[in-house]
């Protein structure tokens, strides 16, 4: 009987060492558990509010879109046409287009080119009307004197108008005119009434004008004697 009453005795002393040891390691990782909570709010106190606030929203870049800058030349089409050429197989198709070409300072050019695309012909064309550039005489906004030109079938008459009366004429004449920077012209086409023909005419007019000064050399008078 009293050997049964030590044994009791240890296990009841032994189950109490267990109970302490594990009751002794759960408050120590209860300590660390609360440290390293309270280490987490420190540092989330330690953020600007700013951050919170911004959470899940996409902070937008401002971008300044750089301005080109806008050439002084202006490009007007005045007509794109389908023309086809016969080759062995079929018919090949292309576009040709007419582009007028000015600065309106007494500068303007007609350009005509033919291309697979109606953009790439009328980039053609633009490039070709700049290679052709001629530089118009230009007296008080209108023309120096009345003259009359051709171009194939194309006839164009062009007379000096006064202040006010603005451009008389249509067609691709009307558009070489304006890109030419005249704001006051009687026009009349003679001829042809292609828009083609009617722009070389136009130009060809524009061409043979001259000015005053170039006519006082050719009489050899200054420009005083050359005015009365």
């Amino acid at each position: 009987m009293e050997n049964n009453e030590e044994l009791k005795a240890e296990v009841a002393e032994e189950t109490a060492t267990e109970v302490v040891e594990e009751t002794t390691a759960v408050e120590a990782t209860a300590t660390e558990t609360v440290e390293t909570v309270e280490a987490t709010e420190a540092t989330a106190e330690e953020k600007p509010a700013k951050s919170r606030r911004g959470r899940g929203k996409k902070q937008k870049i401002e971008t300044v879109a750089e301005e080109k800058p806008q050439s002084e030349w202006t490009e007007n089409v005045v007509q794109i046409s389908r023309v086809t050429k016969v080759v062995k197989g079929g018919k090949k198709l292309s576009f040709r287009a007419i582009v007028i070409v000015g600065n309106k300072k007494g500068q303007v050019g007609v350009g005509c080119a033919k291309a697979s695309e109606v953009i790439i012909a009328i980039q053609k064309a633009i490039a070709d009307g700049r290679k052709n550039v001629i530089t118009v005489p230009i007296f008080k906004t209108t023309i120096p004197h009345p003259v009359q030109a051709k171009s194939g079938a194309g006839c164009v008459m062009l007379r000096p108008a006064s202040q006010g009366t603005g451009i008389i004429a249509g067609g691709a004449v009307r558009s070489v005119l304006e890109l030419a920077g005249i704001e006051n012209i009687l026009a009349k086409s003679l001829g042809s009434k292609a828009p083609l023909n009617a722009a070389n005419a136009t130009l060809e007019a524009l061409k043979s004008l001259s000015t005053f000064s170039d006519m006082a050399k050719k009489r050899g008078l200054s420009m005083a004697e050359f005015l009365n």
